[in-house]
């Protein structure tokens, strides 16, 4: 990168500008340019079973999708897509269809004759990860980039001939060893691997191109893609291509909705996206309705894009973008709890709701409420106020500090503003909305999704101390999303994390089941994290850096990992969440489940 250019990923981190994209064409859908936030989503059936997929594309596209992507993993499979497509059209529905392309060039150029858009992954279209660790030469290196080349090259030009789009989607965990030997498993190095292949891209002057860069840490994939628009504008204004969003293996029930909003939500609020996808192990049908939700909440809030934020001075971001760092505030006590510093993020609730539960908080495990709001001294204040900032500031004592209720201001941007403008020793307790209505409209998707990504942007940015969910009236819920919220934020470990992929046409075996199972035998295990792949696409690499894997190795076999090491290979399924146990067990990690009357949250 050139160090002469300071990192810039959105002209200004305090006010809403939509980044400026070329338009690129996906059949007869235009993404990018001044076309709105496009839905995605991918069908789960095997590709090779004609009547399943083309029902499944209808399903999606009377459910809202817009671009619906099918799985290729073979050239066999791919030249079925053929079939599918003609059975799509012929039902009158105009969807585009995408084809996955993972590890198989030649499955890509077949899947090139039939549907609209490609997706490739860089880190295994022309390479086979070994998870050697080794040093590469300059010279060794560029070997490497000519051999790919070779492999890259027919592909794209048949995507010029047909008229064809392409994403080039890098996935966190699924890099090559060439780039994790010079870049290691970063941001940085799933940016850099995806410029290779546009680069090439661009030697033939083929330019419909779109960009992805997920991860299942939403800290991970937000990092990741602002470090490719901060790539993207150094190398030229003609770089504008169109962003495609996504929380990959996001999970399922509410935790996959709150990461999905918390990453994708997240960026769209800094006007990066044109395109996303909601993953979520679930039917794929379940991800169109939190798609649109997350789309529809940005769409909805236009009152930030013209608001003024401070009389004063310009005022200088107190994060880093590009690498998360907690923001330290000094420690403060406020009911027997310690806040600030390092020391765990407290969940906040209003003495109306504390007094709900009184009668039953032995009943609510680990959704406890520690601080009362009425009783914690908070401030709060207007933070575009010089004078209620400069008062804070000159106190002696750190003072746990909040953005006062009603101001017609956007989430996100006012306590970034408020952080930025506080001394640092100055604890802050985030909120999800700043005006709260004594009557709730009893939506608690709305109100889920539009916490996470108020609070945990601001989390995922180090911002926070404390929260409080205003949003949702019910306390039980209320609680419930707050702990979930900082779990998924990597703010808070309370129990158990999962990274579950979302079924496709490569999985072996039902990933919505086997997920519910493990859960069911491991969801005490608090901090220790589990992967459920479904296939070796999703296997090693796309585990990332859970505990342990179960990764389907063959059709009613599974491999079970420690890390990204497979350590035990062709375990009967019947028998593979046995095996688990007892592999989390030979680690030292297993506790046996406790004895308890069932949370009433």
């Amino acid at each position: 990168m050139s160090a002469s250019l300071p990192l810039r990923y959105c002209p200004d981190l305090f006010r809403y500008q939509r980044r400026s994209s070329r338009e690129v064409m996906v059949g007869n859908v235009g993404v990018g340019g001044g076309n709105p936030i496009r839905i995605q989503s991918m069908i789960t059936a095997d590709t090779r079973d004609t009547g399943a997929c083309v029902k499944e594309v209808l399903e999606l596209a009377e459910a809202g999708c817009e671009i619906a992507r099918i799985t290729a993993q073979t050239r066999k499979y791919a030249e079925n897509l053929e079939h599918i497509r003609d059975g799509v059209r012929a039902a009158g529905c105009k969807v585009p269809l995408v084809a996955d392309i993972h590890f198989k060039p030649d499955a890509a150029l077949e899947a090139a004759r039939w549907v609209e858009k490609v997706r490739v992954n860089p880190g295994n279209y022309a390479d086979k990860k070994k998870f050697e660790v080794r040093e590469y030469s300059d010279a060794e290196y560029d070997e490497e980039l000519a051999r790919i080349r070779v492999k890259f090259v027919p592909l794209v030009k048949i995507c010029q001939e047909l008229g064809r789009s392409m994403r080039i989607g890098t996935n966190h965990g699924s890099l090559s060893d060439r780039i994790m030997n010079r870049y290691g498993d970063t941001p940085l190095g799933m940016v850099e691997s995806a410029l290779e292949f546009v680069r090439i891209a661009r030697d033939l002057s083929y330019h419909e191109i779109i960009f992805s860069m997920k991860a299942s840490n939403p800290k991970v994939m937000i990092e990741a893609y602002r470090l490719l628009i901060a790539r993207l504008e150094q190398e030229g204004p003609d770089w504008n291509y169109p962003i495609h969003l996504g929380v990959t293996e996001a999970g399922d029930g509410e935790d996959g909705r709150i990461k999905s909003a918390i990453g994708i939500g997240s960026l769209l609020d800094d006007g990066i996206g044109d395109t996303i996808r909601v993953s979520l192990t679930e039917d794929a049908v379940h991800e169109i309705p939190v798609a649109r939700a997350i789309v529809r909440k940005h769409e909805d809030m236009p009152a930030r894009r013209e608001l003024p934020r401070t009389a004063g001075t310009p005022v200088a971001p107190c994060w880093d973008p590009f690498s998360y760092n907690r923001r330290l505030s000094e420690v403060i006590e406020i009911g027997g709890h310690e806040l600030g510093g390092n020391r765990e993020f407290r969940v906040v609730t209003t003495r109306k709701k504390w007094e709900a539960l009184a009668h039953k908080l032995d009943k609510l495990g680990d959704f406890q409420p520690e601080i009362v709001l009425e009783e914690s001294g908070v401030v709060e204040i207007d933070p575009r106020n010089d004078a209620e900032v400069e008062q804070l500031n000159s106190r002696a004592t750190p003072t746990l500090v909040t953005v006062r209720n009603d101001l017609d201001l956007e989430v996100v941007s006012s306590f970034r503003l408020l952080a930025s403008r506080l001394q640092d020793r100055h604890p802050i307790l985030l909120k999800d909305i700043l005006s709260p209505s004594e009557e709730a409209d009893g939506n608690f998707l709305d109100s889920l999704l539009t916490a996470a990504r108020n609070i945990g942007s601001l989390l995922c940015d180090g911002i926070g101390d404390a929260i409080i969910i205003q949003g949702e009236d019910a306390p039980g819920q209320s609680l419930r999303l707050s702990y979930n919220i900082l779990q998924a934020a990597g703010a808070r470990i309370f129990k158990t994390d999962y990274v579950a992929c979302p079924s496709c046409g490569r999985t072996l075996f039902n990933l919505q089941t086997t997920t519910q199972k493990i859960r069911e035998a491991t969801g005490h295990l608090k901090g220790v994290r589990i992967a459920v792949m479904g296939c070796i696409v999703n296997g090693p690499g796309e585990m990332a850096d859970a505990d342990f894997g179960y990764v389907g190795g063959a059709p009613g076999k599974i491999n079970l990992y420690v890390g990204k090491e497979a350590v035990k290979f062709n375990i009967p399924e019947e028998e593979a969440v046995g095996r688990l146990i007892d592999l989390i067990n030979e680690h030292g990690k297993w506790i046996d489940p406790p004895t308890q009357k069932p949370v009433e949250v």
